[in-house]
């Protein structure tokens, strides 16, 4: 049984800069686009980390995320769909890969290729009057319920999401290298660690290793903690279950 807790922290916002996380949003479609490029056909029907989905699903449901992030129709019409089955995030993404269920690894290729730029488009001119609006629904995040701002979803986990698909698609086909930048997954890390120092409040070092690393600190008499970027993103993403510090939950 899953207890849910109502949060009394402030409603989510984004604190990347906006231009900042525009280039980041842009560039993480063209990123995601170009490693199905590099799919082999037997990496399609390989298993990934999220229970229940091959690449081929995890495919369909990223690209059905960017098709509804680009189209106000689009989004109104899986909203509904999801609606029907139940509402809620699992009804949203099974809308999403069905959608795309039928169609080839070419076509979801093609599909991605018009998709991420017009999503990235869409999101960058969406006017911040909407972005400072809460969302209708309350998130729930490791358990609690928390208020987000659609600026939140818009600017930051939309981005997040693609992002830790690229690593669960990376990881189910062998891919050791991800193509990681500084500028790029390092700046999108970065912005995952302030927040999980905020969400936990508590003294701590972090060490993270790899293309995106970094060093972080605050207060003393905390936990010293070193791994590699990309495996700090996983577990407080949830993807396995941290110890300690590692255990506090950040939203993708």
């Amino acid at each position: 049984m899953t207890t849910t807790t109502t949060s009394s922290a402030p409603r989510r916002t984004p604190t990347l800069d906006r231009p900042t996380a525009m280039r980041l949003a842009a560039g993480e479609y063209e990123r995601f686009t170009a490693m199905l490029r590099s799919l082999a056909p037997e990496d399609w029907r390989r298993p990934t980390d999220c229970p229940g989905w091959d690449v081929r699903a995890m495919a369909g449901h990223t690209l059905g995320m960017a098709e509804m992030a680009a189209s106000i129709l689009e989004s109104r019409r899986q909203m509904k769909a999801a609606k029907d089955r139940g509402g809620g995030i699992d009804a949203l993404t099974a809308v999403q890969v069905d959608k795309h269920r039928d169609r080839t690894p070419a076509e979801i290729v093609a599909r991605m290729e018009l998709a991420g730029p017009k999503a990235a488009r869409s999101r960058r001119r969406t006017p911040g009057f909407i972005r400072r609006r809460s969302m209708p629904e309350r998130q729930i995040v490791d358990g609690v319920e928390e208020e987000w701002t659609f600026g939140f979803l818009i600017d930051v986990i939309l981005t997040r999401d693609p992002w830790m698909h690229r690593v669960d698609i990376s990881r189910a086909v062998g891919h050791d290298d991800m193509q990681l930048s500084a500028d790029h997954d390092g700046v999108l890390v970065a912005d995952v660690v302030a927040e999980w120092a905020s969400r936990h409040g508590q003294p701590y070092t972090l060490r993270l290793t790899g293309p995106a690393s970094g060093r972080w600190s605050d207060g003393s008499g905390g936990p010293e903690l070193e791994l590699d970027a990309v495996e700090f993103c996983r577990l407080v993403s949830g993807r396995g279950r941290g110890d300690g510090l590692l255990g506090v939950q950040v939203p993708f």
